[in-house]
């Protein structure tokens, strides 16, 4: 059943991904030069309804999540690989995907780079755990936790700042 329902996801993911057209080149570009906020605003909308979303199963008890540890140093690296990949290429992940399957053929380096990297961390996990994990490892913390607020509480006013963000984006045409 989690496969199935993983798949209509994935459908619904995907259409809105071609209906919004933040699989286009020259969105993701547009982004890039702070010129189109379309995918921002995109990407802003679907993290207030994970939180919120995510917040409020686990308050109703119907689903448990397990906090990882953070780590600064190596999340840090990640996120400047990612940038710099996005940048180069001008996809995200989940975008090149959605844009290889309207045809965009540069999207596949994207995704066979993403592989490749995947591979490569893999195979050197041992030492990346070694040498970069301890710098910065912070344990399982939560901004609830470090606030003293309800996790949901905390989802609430997250998602509404978001908003904030998406409504003035969306005032002055961005």
């Amino acid at each position: 059943m989690e496969l199935i329902m993983g798949l209509i996801a994935g459908i619904i993911w995907g259409y809105i991904f071609q209906r919004t057209r933040i699989i286009r080149f020259d969105k993701q570009v547009g982004l890039l030069l702070l010129e189109d906020f379309t995918v921002l605003k995109y990407l802003l909308s679907a993290v207030m309804v994970g939180s919120l979303g995510v917040n409020l199963l686990a308050q109703l008890g119907i689903i448990t999540y397990s906090v990882k540890t953070t780590y600064l140093l190596a999340n840090f690296l990640g996120g400047l690989i990612f940038g710099l990949g996005w940048a180069l290429l001008g996809y995200c992940p989940g975008t090149s995907t959605g844009a290889l399957a309207e045809g965009a053929i540069d999207a596949f380096f994207g995704i066979l780079g993403g592989i490749l990297g995947a591979i490569a961390f893999a195979h050197t996990y041992d030492w990346w755990k070694a040498n970069i994990y301890p710098i910065g490892a912070l344990g399982k913390v939560r901004i609830p936790e470090l606030i003293s607020m309800p996790p949901i509480l905390v989802a609430v006013v997250f998602a509404a700042m978001l908003a904030v963000i998406c409504y003035f984006l969306e005032k002055k045409n961005l």
